[in-house]
């Protein structure tokens, strides 16, 4: 491992904004160590195809404030068998990579797993994904960027919802954990929030939204993580539609989608992207391979990576405490 003079680096699975930033800081910090650095585009898949670059200096210059990735980012079912592993291994060696930084979520990290252990190709990994549900970090990149612009769109929806005394059902992203919607329920004073952590009662949700329509105001914000398990933002909305007693509430739902994953990374994501990505870089330079570098109370710690994917991260559970206070 200690020959090692090429590194490369690729984003993988979902974008999100800070992972350019990320980008930057493992390429200025490899080279500061007298490491090549060599792009992979489109993640796994351009690994497999060999889709490689040469990166330097210049090639990160003023991507800092972008979103998105530099790197594209693909999707890849041929990574997932032991043959499309194989020749992502060959194209490495060909190419004169002796180790890689992985930009990704949990199954990025589990991918980076496995072929480590196929192939023992030292590995690095960065956390870039908005639903913040990664175990080994408090935070992820691209999760305050998320969250503030679900909390934007929310504020405006909020705005109509008086005007016209209506309820809106805002579905936000968070497939398997709720953090973006609990927080911006929060942030965002909605009467309701329904995450994929907490077991949701249909006939409840009603009672209470009727219960706050009612003695509240006549109108109400209701935030729905797309991984609830009531079925997300549309489901919640055709039970109601078919419950009589909602016949003179004008609902109306409006879900956030991909809006969540593009603009301009946050302050507090283009700093934490920038110290991971150094991290990522000293690790390597320390022999410390098969890791998943994460912030734990404003600290760099180093997770094994097995230690990573497939545990789920724990909710605060104070802040439901709060939804239920506050509304």
């Amino acid at each position: 491992m200690d020959s090692v003079t090429r590194i490369g680096v690729f984003t993988s699975g979902g974008d999100a904004p800070g992972m350019n930033a990320c980008v930057r800081a493992v390429v200025r910090t490899a080279l500061s160590h007298d490491l090549e650095v060599m792009g992979i585009r489109r993640g796994y898949q351009g690994m497999i195809e060999g889709d490689i670059v040469e990166m330097d200096a210049k090639s990160v210059s003023n991507i800092v404030q972008k979103g998105g990735t530099i790197l594209k980012s693909a999707r890849s079912d041929q990574f997932r068998t032991a043959e499309g592993r194989a020749t992502a291994a060959r194209n490495l060696k060909e190419a004169g990579i002796g180790g890689l930084i992985a930009i990704g979520g949990d199954g990025s990290l589990r991918g980076a797993a496995i072929f480590y252990d196929e192939h023992q190709v030292p590995l690095v990994g960065c956390p870039g994904t908005i639903d913040n549900d990664l175990f080994g970090t408090d935070e992820t990149i691209g999760y305050d960027t998320a969250m503030n612009t679900a909390l934007d769109n929310i504020d405006k929806i909020r705005d109509t919802a008086d005007a016209h005394d209506r309820l809106f059902l805002v579905e936000v992203m968070g497939r398997d954990a709720g953090f973006i919607a609990l927080n911006c329920g929060i942030g965002g004073g909605a009467e309701l929030v329904l995450i994929p952590e907490m077991l949701s009662d249909l006939d409840e949700v009603k009672r209470q939204i009727r219960s706050q329509m009612s003695t509240q105001s006549r109108s109400a914000v209701v935030v729905v993580a797309e991984g609830d398990e009531l079925g997300g933002a549309n489901s919640v909305a055709a039970a109601l539609r078919d419950d009589s007693s909602f016949d003179h509430v004008d609902l109306r739902v409006c879900i956030l989608g991909h809006t969540q994953r593009g603009g301009a990374p946050s302050a507090r994501d283009r700093v934490l992207a920038s110290r991971l990505g150094v991290a990522a870089v000293e690790a390597f330079m320390e022999g410390r391979y098969n890791v998943m570098v994460g912030i734990q109370d404003g600290d760099i710690r180093l997770t094994p990576s097995r230690n990573v994917w497939g545990r789920k991260k724990a909710i605060n559970y104070e802040l439901l405490k709060l939804i239920e206070l506050l509304r």
